[in-house]
């Protein structure tokens, strides 16, 4: 069996990304229960109030955003979104933007009513767009990363496949071997870290993902979920927040269309893009984005 800690590996990032930290980050697991009787599991980063909270994608968990925090330096609140990580699952399997933004914003009410920025990625940026529109005073600069309402099945197409594949693996190396095969833009180094912190091993010693895979949506759902998101082109549209939309430069998610109907809906918006990334730009270029962030935050 192997050992997993997850407070254990910060020193790997560390080293990978040659980052100038002066000691052993404070990190906490924290969690609350909702009125459901359900728990949001959360990591807490630093000892000050968080200025900063993540919000991570479909099939991921708060540990995706570990590099970042850490180049940022700062406290932050990086969240298991429902049905991900330490966090419940949800018995109806419902796992849409507008329906999370809920335990979003008792996750910021809770642990972070002072944040000043809410960063949220794929399904968490659609989640972070959601919340914005219903609750403006927790949410008044978002960040949304490689993902817009303009999202369909082409263009998620490869993540799709990855996240849909098999729960189980006989070994580690077997489901390493995989995940870099959906992954070329990353280190075998980060993509082992990230399956360790979202795979767990079974008594039999074969691998399992951890995040809610008990639902397959028929083609009518899916469709129905698209049609879901693409509403909130409409949110978009009525945002008091400010809105910036970093984009992967080689993602195929978001495209110059999506961009311009960003600009349309919300001509305030900012884009910005990460040249080399994919969609996981978190994962791919985690010191690039920090620093864009960074900016954001002081600017």
């Amino acid at each position: 069996m192997i050992k997993y800690d997850e407070f254990s590996m910060f020193g790997e990032n560390i080293a990978e990304y040659s980052l100038s930290v002066p000691k052993t980050p404070i990190v906490s697991r924290i969690s609350i229960q909702l009125g459901d009787g359900r728990t949001l599991s959360a990591l807490k980063w630093g000892a000050d109030e968080p200025e900063v909270l993540f919000v991570h994608g479909s099939a991921q968990n708060a540990h995706t955003w570990d590099t970042v925090i850490l180049a940022m330096g700062i406290s932050a609140i990086a969240i298991d979104m429902p049905g991900h990580g330490h966090s419940s699952w949800r018995k109806d399997g419902n796992y849409e933007p507008s329906v999370l933004a809920r335990d979003v914003a008792k996750a910021i009410e809770t642990w972070a009513p002072n944040a000043k920025m809410i960063v949220g990625m794929s399904l968490g940026g659609l989640t972070t767009v959601a919340l914005a529109g219903m609750r403006p005073d927790l949410a008044s600069k978002i960040v949304v990363v490689d993902i817009t309402p303009g999202v369909n099945s082409e263009k998620s197409k490869a993540i799709t496949d990855f996240v849909n594949g098999p729960q189980s693996f006989a070994s580690f190396e077997e489901l390493l071997k995989r995940t870099i095969e959906h992954n070329p833009t990353r280190s075998e180094s980060s993509l082992r870290r990230g399956i360790l912190h979202n795979a767990k091993q079974l008594e039999d010693g074969s691998w399992q993902w951890r995040y809610d895979r008990s639902t397959h949506p028929s083609k009518e759902d899916s469709e129905k979920r698209l049609d879901l998101i693409s509403a909130l082109w409409e949110v978009i549209e009525r945002l008091k927040s400010s809105m910036t939309l970093v984009r992967g430069g080689i993602s195929p998610v978001v495209d110059d269309a999506d961009v311009a109907e960003l600009l349309r809906r919300k001509p305030d918006a900012e884009v910005l893009v990460i040249d080399g990334a994919g969609h996981s730009v978190q994962g791919d270029k985690p010191v690039e984005l920090a620093n864009a962030l960074t900016r954001m935050l002081r600017g």
